[in-house]
């Protein structure tokens, strides 16, 4: 009887447990009409036992309940372990139980094994665990589980493995954990576990396996972690570990993982890593390791993966790695590496995937990389390698990925990469490579991205380019590539990007472009391109930008065009294109430019243009045009830029602001333009149009209204020069933008005779003498210049270039900086535009650059309230631009290189070569401008500009500000179990009043937002202006202390 009670008691708990679970069809086997021990899962056993008799007698009793991954939902609650005494494995892994794991399963005393993992458990770990002491395996991953270790785990001396991984336990590693002498698996990653590792990690001699990783943990690594002389794998990435490695890590002879990246290691690579000879990875990626790479790592020739990249390494790249012949992986990318890349690179055949980009390594590519057959990723950007690429470099066809862009390779593109019948992406721009680019390349079925611009390649676009059917973007710009283009390129059906322009391409532009169906970028401009349009451009539905500028085409604009419903841009000076201008081009979107300039058109401006209420720019110059101006365009509110110069237009201008300030080169050579006072035109005059009234008035205007304009002229002229005189002592701007760029040399420094200002500025930095030189912006070179009066100035000069970009440049920094007056912008003191020099004289801002200081020991100096106190001065000056200047200002280049701080560290925005007017309302078409790190991520594909591109490189810099260097992929890693202190330098001290932490939150939430990848989720300046200047207190004293604080905490505490 005692045998069948036993039994039967366990299977009423286990039945009893089944009919609360909401899936109770996957037990069909568990019926009270069958043993137990016929169960789906259950093992039984026969045992000894003197339960209620004096002597040992036999009893069948479960031992194993194994349930593992069929699906079970319901919780462990009404489960009643102290039913099965005799359990020792316990495994309900990967199953859809939820609720708490109940003290109750601490009857379960002679359990060895207990799975848990992979379900949706929460609450925290029962202290109650620690009466099961004889716990081989402790198996709780993957479930929701929250709280922190418990002491009591310390009690379980027989445990082998213990892995909470991937929950949200909390708290330190306690010191008890680290009594279990016997643990050979220690698993504790992705959880938001803090403090540091305790020193007594040492005593957990049995160690094998150690996971730590994408935690909270901070503080050094200790040295007596060396002492684990049995640990095979290390990870520790993820965390916000400081410190250098120890000296004697070398002591770790078995390790064959070792992972410590993205955390905050300094120091070098010791010596001692030359022991570690069965060591297969070796990631330090993402820290802030400097000194060299240690020859000594030729002697670990068991590795798999190195990754060092992204750290300050220096220093040339051992040639002792020619000895890892195993090596797949070679990640050096981002660092401060120099010298050329060793020849015993060839040795490394196994090496699939090489990256060094961003580096400053010279010299040419080593012969013997042909030797690496394996090779599907070369990566070499941004680096100043030069000489020829071997011709028979990619003879073995494995290459998925090349690039080489922005170096200085010269010489034929290898034939042999032709047989590279894998690539998937090929970027050589901006080298000087030449030849015969057609030889070069075959057909690459998986090939999705070229761009050779900026090259010296020549021979044709090859019909055999039709075959690359995944192909979506190709570019070739910049080059000397001839003959036509293949009507094979219609067959790309992918493609999204198609520039060849500035080359030496003839003949007519096919027709079959128009199956192009998801292209929306066409440039092909700067060719000698002939014939006409093809009408079937109008079937490209995609297309926002078509640029055929600069060709020879002729005929007429084909009115299908207006089917291009989403054209933003269109330019197609400088051909000759003839006919009327089409109505139908007022029925498109056209929000950008519009350029109809040197050609052939005849007939009026048709009035439906003035539809185009959202262009910017519209130059109609240089035509046979007649007519009048239409009157619509006084509806054409967006207008920035117009040229109607050179045609035959006769009439009144439209009495608008913006016409009434254009320049009047926007007008001249017409037949008879005329506007009203403010236009620098002659005067529209009212005539009677009877033949008799004519000769009066003609006599009238001879004798009365001539000399009356003349005395008109001669007051005005003195008044003129009276207010000039009185508004340069003032120190303001009182010429035109015609009179600052154009008529020969002109200087203009406030408060001083501009050319003798212009003689000491050239004598007090020897002519711009490289010893004077403080600095550079986008487009040109910043010098710091006294003059004997004891001003200074900061001179920036810019460059002077063929393609008159620089001089662009000058017109838009003068065009802004003259109209905006505003305490965080830096004041412009005047300029001088001579056909040597055109520079303009800022005031003198005492402590450079926002990045300088930032990369300098005076970071300290700038506490959090000063960087507070920068993000608030810049947010209003970009909240003044964008909201408070008609039209609108978009900077472009929003840099920390771009932002001077003066003495008292109040911050002013600088640098406006590149800057743009445009309606707030619309968006801008234009060349890629700006700083790779702080584009907004939508230019890398649309180039359309906006106002949020200037609040995306607002966020960066935020964030710049608060984690004390360029956030770098921390921008695209933000998580919310990511702890807020992780992102803050760590130069500056995080105990702060609740007042300070409630500002440095405040502008972590706003650059949150800033970086948001979808523009119009991103607020305006004039919001982020107002929200910083009037932020209220979070409630943080909810959460606390700060360190604990993470992005979760942080976002519910703003909802």
């Amino acid at each position: 009887m005692a045998k069948a009670s036993t039994i039967e008691s366990q299977g009423r708990a286990l039945l009893q447990w089944k009919a609360t679970l909401q899936t109770q069809q996957l037990l069909n086997t568990w019926t009270s009409e069958t043993s137990p021990c016929n169960w789906t899962g259950i093992t039984c056993r026969v045992v000894l036992t003197r339960r209620d008799h004096p002597h040992l007698i036999r009893a069948t009793t479960i031992t194993r309940i194994q349930l593992r991954e069929i699906g079970l939902e319901g919780t462990l609650e009404t489960l009643n372990f102290s039913a099965l005494p005799s359990l020792r494995v316990l495994n309900l892994g990967t199953n859809y139980l939820h609720g708490s794991i109940p003290p109750g399963i601490s009857a379960l005393s002679k359990l060895t094994r207990l799975d848990l993992s992979t379900n949706n458990l929460t609450g925290s770990i029962p202290m109650e665990f620690g009466h099961l002491t004889r716990l081989n395996f402790l198996w709780l991953y993957n479930n929701q589980i929250s709280g922190s270790i418990p002491h009591e785990i310390g009690h379980l001396v027989n445990l082998h493995e213990f892995d909470i991984a991937s929950n949200h336990v909390t708290g330190p590693i306690p010191l008890s954990l680290l009594n279990l002498t016997n643990l050979s698996t220690l698993s504790l990653y992705q959880n938001q576990i803090s403090g540091s590792i305790p020193h007594e990690i040492g005593n957990l001699v049995s160690l094998k396996e150690l996971y730590i990783f994408q935690n909270n943990i901070t503080g050094h690594l200790p040295p007596n972690i060396v002492n684990l002389t049995k640990l095979e794998t290390l990870f520790l990435f993820g965390n916000n570990i400081t410190g250098s490695l120890p000296s004697e890590i070398g002591k770790l002879a078995n390790l064959i993982n070792f992972e410590i990246s993205s955390a905050k290691i300094t120091g070098f690579i010791p010596p001692s890593i030359a022991n570690l000879t069965n060591l297969q990875i070796f990631s330090m990626e993402n820290n802030n390791m400097n000194g060299s790479i240690p020859p000594e790592i030729e002697n670990l020739i068991n590795l798999n993966d190195v990754d060092l990249s992204r750290n300050q390494i220096t220093g040339f790249i051992p040639h002792g790695f020619g000895n890892l012949t195993k090596l797949k992986y070679l990640l050096l990318f981002s660092n401060k590496l120099s010298g050329s890349i060793p020849p015993s690179f060839g040795n490394m055949k196994s090496l699939t995937d090489l990256r060094l980009f961003d580096n400053y390594l010279s010299g040419a590519l080593p012969y013997q990389l042909k030797n690496l057959t394996n090779l599907f990723r070369l990566d070499l950007l941004n680096n100043n390698l030069s000489g020829t690429l071997p011709p028979d470099f990619f003879q073995t066809g494995s290459l998925q990925y090349l690039i080489l862009g922005n170096n200085y390779f010269h010489g034929p593109i290898p034939k042999s990469l032709s047989n590279s019948t894998n690539l998937i992406r090929v970027r050589l721009e901006k080298n000087q490579f030449s030849g015969d680019v057609s030889e070069s390349f075959a057909i690459h079925p998986y090939l999705d991205y070229v761009d050779m611009s900026f090259n010296k390649l020549s021979g044709i676009i090859s019909p055999s380019w039709g075959e690359c059917l995944n192909l979506t973007s190709f570019r070739i710009t910049g080059n000397m590539i001839e003959g036509s283009i293949p009507s094979e390129i219609g067959r790309l059906s992918k493609l999204r990007i198609f520039d060849i322009s500035s080359n030496n391409l003839v003949g007519e532009i096919p027709r079959e472009l128009s199956r192009l169906s998801h292209v929306f970028y066409v440039n092909m401009s700067n060719n000698h391109f002939s014939g006409t349009i093809p009408l079937e451009f109008g079937d490209l539905s995609s297309l926002q930008v078509l640029d055929l500028s600069g060709n020879n085409l002729s005929g007429k604009i084909p009115m299908e065009l207006e089917n291009c419903l989403d054209l933003s841009s269109l330019k197609l000076g400088s051909n000759n294109l003839s006919g009327n201008i089409p109505f139908q081009l007022g029925n498109l979107k056209l929000n950008d430019d519009l350029d109809l300039s040197d050609n052939l058109f005849t007939g009026e401006i048709p009035p439906q243009l003035g539809k185009l209420t959202q262009l910017q720019v519209l130059n109609l110059s240089e035509n046979q045009l007649v007519g009048l101006i239409p009157s619509s365009f006084q509806y054409m509110s967006s207008l920035t830029s117009i040229d109607l110069s050179y045609n035959s237009l006769e009439g009144p201008v439209p009495d608008t602001k913006f016409f009434r300030t254009a320049p009047i080169a926007s007008f001249i050579h017409n037949k008879g333009l005329c506007g009203s006072q403010g236009h620098n035109l002659p005067p529209c005059l009212s005539l009677s149009s009877s033949r008799e009234d004519t000769k009066k008035n003609h006599k009238v205007i001879i004798l009365v209204v001539i000399p009356i304009i003349c005395v008109l002229f001669l007051l005005c002229l003195m008044l003129g020069v009276t207010l000039l005189y009185y508004k340069r002592r003032k120190g303001r701007i009182h010429e035109s933008n015609d009179q600052i760029l154009h008529g020969g040399a002109i200087f203009s420094i406030w408060n001083f005779d501009g050319k003798e200002a212009y003689k000491e500025i050239i004598e007090a930095t020897e002519n711009f003498g490289e010893k004077y030189r403080i600095g550079a912006g986008s487009c040109g070179t910043v010098y710091k210049v006294m003059l004997s009066s004891g001003e200074t100035f900061a001179v920036k000069k810019i460059n002077k270039m063929e393609n008159q970009v620089d001089e662009q440049a000058f017109r838009n920094e003068i065009q802004a900086l003259t109209q905006i007056r505003h305490r965080n912008i830096v004041r412009l003191y005047g300029f001088c535009s001579t056909n040597e020099y055109n520079f303009l004289a800022y005031e003198y801002m005492d402590r450079g650059s926002l990045g300088a200081v930032l990369r300098s020991e005076e970071a300290v100096e700038l506490d959090w309230i000063k960087r507070v106190n920068i993000v608030k001065d810049i947010a209003e000056a970009l909240s003044y631009l964008h909201h408070n200047c008609a039209p609108p200002i978009v900077h472009r280049d929003i840099t920390s290189n771009n932002i001077l701080l003066d003495e008292e560290f109040k911050a002013c925005l600088s640098d406006f070569g590149i800057a743009k007017q445009l309606n707030p309302n619309s968006s801008h078409w234009s060349m890629l401008a700006g700083t790779y790190g702080y584009m907004a991520p939508e230019l890398a594909y649309i180039m359309r500009v906006t106002e949020k591109c200037d609040v995306y490189s607002f966020g960066v810099v935020a964030l710049e500000l608060m984690h004390g260097n360029h956030p770098g992929d921390l921008i695209n890693n933000l998580s919310m179990s990511m702890l807020v202190k992780d992102i803050l330098d760590p130069r500056l001290p995080l105990h702060m009043a609740d007042q300070v932490i409630n500002q440095i939150l405040a502008v972590i939430l706003i650059a949150m937002q800033c970086i948001d990848t979808d523009p119009q989720s991103r607020p305006t300046m004039e919001q982020l202006s107002q929200s910083l200047s009037s932020s209220k207190p979070l409630p943080i004293s909810n959460i606390r202390p700060f360190y604990a604080f993470t992005f979760a905490h942080l976002v519910d505490l703003q909802t």
